[in-house]
């Protein structure tokens, strides 16, 4: 019998699509989840290297003794596609080295693991998947959620949006896309259908 292929699965999607939603639901089935922006700021937190060029490229203020100022950075890098190019060059090579690092470690007891992450095209990293899962809804809907759970503002939302891809060009690009404009529990049908097409692959 040869060996079940080990699958590497991309979830992404817009800022309040419930991308991080349907991820919670595949870990409630077992399967691993890897948070992008978790490590993300874990490298930004803690590694001296990162912590060195983050100040040089935006300032001083960009950390509060050990902690980052997140509120200043997102301020700065949010508003300005430049800014944030400049973090994600200094951020994503380190990402995607640790996503791939925990990832060989998930493969030696698991089929399936699933990263969550919200740049995948923008970084023009796709091709490190096997699958990419694109979690779409209305904008007004995915604001409504975003401004109410996260308790950021309308223009927030409008600038982080703004340096995302639009989804009809992900839509294009995307293996899997399930809309997410219902309820909770209908999501979380649609996270149980991916997982039967995943295995029947």
């Amino acid at each position: 019998m040869s060996q079940k292929k080990k699958l590497l699965i991309a979830i992404t999607g817009g800022i309040g699509s419930g991308k991080s939603t349907f991820a919670s639901f595949l870990a409630e089935q077992d399967h691993p989840i890897i948070l992008a922006d978790d490590i993300s700021k874990e490298i930004l937190a803690h590694d001296p290297e990162v912590r060195n060029e983050i100040v040089k490229e935006f300032g001083a203020t960009s950390y509060l003794g050990k902690k980052i100022n997140k509120k200043f950075l997102a301020d700065n890098i949010f508003s300005n596609p430049i800014k944030l190019k400049k973090i994600n060059s200094i951020l994503h090579p380190r990402v995607r080295k640790r996503i791939h690092s925990i990832s060989e470690e998930y493969f030696k007891i698991k089929d399936l693991v699933f990263v969550e992450a919200a740049l995948i095209y923008e970084s023009g990293i796709e091709k490190m998947y096997d699958f990419v899962v694109l979690i779409v809804a209305d904008e007004k809907l995915r604001m409504h959620r975003v401004t109410k759970s996260k308790k950021i503002s309308e223009k927030d939302f409008i600038n982080r949006s703004q340096n995302q891809l639009d989804d009809e060009l992900k839509k294009k690009k995307a293996d899997f896309i399930f809309i997410n404009n219902g309820s909770t529990s209908e999501l979380k049908q649609k996270a149980i259908l991916l997982l039967i097409l995943l295995k029947a692959h």
